[in-house]
C-alpha cells in the first residue's frame, strides 16, 4: 500500500475502534517543539560531559543536585511547548467517546493540555514537583524559575521532580491502569517510540485487541507484529484524520 491507502486503511480502523488506546512515546511531542532521545537532533546525540542517562538518574540526582538541575532546567522543561495536531486528534477520540485514553512515555503534560482526561504516564510528569523533606508539591514553573537547586519554600528541603529517573521504579498503580486500558482495548494505536525501553515497551504484550497500529519515522521491534505500520512523520498523517 501506498501512503495514502494506509492513511485510509487507518481511517477504517479508526471508525471501526469502540476502545481504542494510544499508546504515546517521545516523538509526538517533537512537533511540539520537544526534542526526543534517540533521533538525529536528540538528546543522545547532543554533546555534554556526560551522557543523558547519566545525568537524569538516581544516583546523579542524589550526589550532583546542582549539575542534575542544571541540565534538567535547560533540556528538559519546555514549558511553552504546545500541543500540536496528534495530541489534539487523541483528545478528540476521547471526547467522542471511542478512546480509553492515552499510554505515554512522555513527561511534558502535552496530551492534558490538549484535553486528555485519561492519561497514564508512566514515566511521570514535569509538571508535579515535591519538597523531599515536607512533600509540599510546586508547580514546573517554580522549579524552572528556582536560583539552582529549587528548594521548598516552607522547610527548604530539595524539591524533586516527579519523574521517573534512571535507576528508579514506575509507578505500581500507574502500570496496572495502563495494562487495565490496553487489555480492554479493540485498537492500540502506537505513536512516536522506538520501542527498545523497557518495560514500557512491554506493555504491549498485554494488547490482544483486533488492530495493532504502528505509526513512527523508523522501524520499530514490533512491526512484524502489527496490522499497520506506518513509517512517516505525523503531519502527513493526522491533518488527514476526522474522529
Amino acid at each position: 500500500m501506498d501512503l495514502n491507502d494506509k492513511i485510509k486503511t487507518f481511517q477504517n480502523i479508526i471508525d471501526f475502534a469502540k476502545h481504542i488506546v494510544f499508546f504515546t512515546g517521545a516523538g509526538v511531542s517533537t512537533g511540539s517543539g520537544i526534542p526526543d532521545f534517540r533521533s538525529q537532533d536528540g538528546l543522545y546525540n547532543q554533546k555534554y560531559d556526560l551522557p543523558p542517562e547519566e545525568i537524569i538518574s538516581h544516583h546523579y540526582f542524589e550526589e550532583n543536585p546542582t549539575e542534575f538541575f542544571r541540565f534538567y532546567k535547560d533540556k528538559m522543561l519546555y514549558l511553552d511547548a504546545k500541543p500540536n495536531v496528534v495530541h489534539t486528534f487523541i483528545a478528540q477520540c476521547e471526547k467522542a467517546g471511542k478512546s480509553l485514553g492515552v499510554v505515554t512515555q512522555n513527561i511534558d503534560g502535552l496530551h492534558q493540555a490538549a484535553g486528555s482526561k485519561r492519561v497514564y504516564e508512566i514515566h511521570g510528569s514535569v509538571h508535579r514537583n515535591y519538597c523531599e523533606k515536607c512533600h509540599k508539591f510546586f508547580t514546573a514553573e517554580y522549579v524552572k524559575n528556582s536560583d539552582g537547586i529549587p528548594h521548598c519554600d516552607a522547610c527548604g528541603g530539595i524539591i524533586k521532580p516527579d519523574v521517573v529517573l534512571y535507576e528508579e521504579g514506575l509507578s505500581e498503580a500507574v502500570l496496572n491502569g495502563a495494562v487495565a486500558a490496553i487489555q480492554s482495548a479493540d485498537v492500540l494505536v502506537v505513536l512516536g517510540t522506538s520501542l527498545v525501553v523497557y518495560p514500557a515497551a512491554g506493555l504491549l504484550r498485554y494488547f490482544g485487541g483486533k488492530y495493532l497500529v504502528l505509526i513512527n519515522k523508523d522501524a520499530t521491534p514490533y512491526d512484524n507484529a502489527a496490522d499497520l505500520v506506518i513509517n512517516t512523520t505525523f503531519d502527513n498523517v493526522f491533518p488527514k484524520l476526522h474522529v
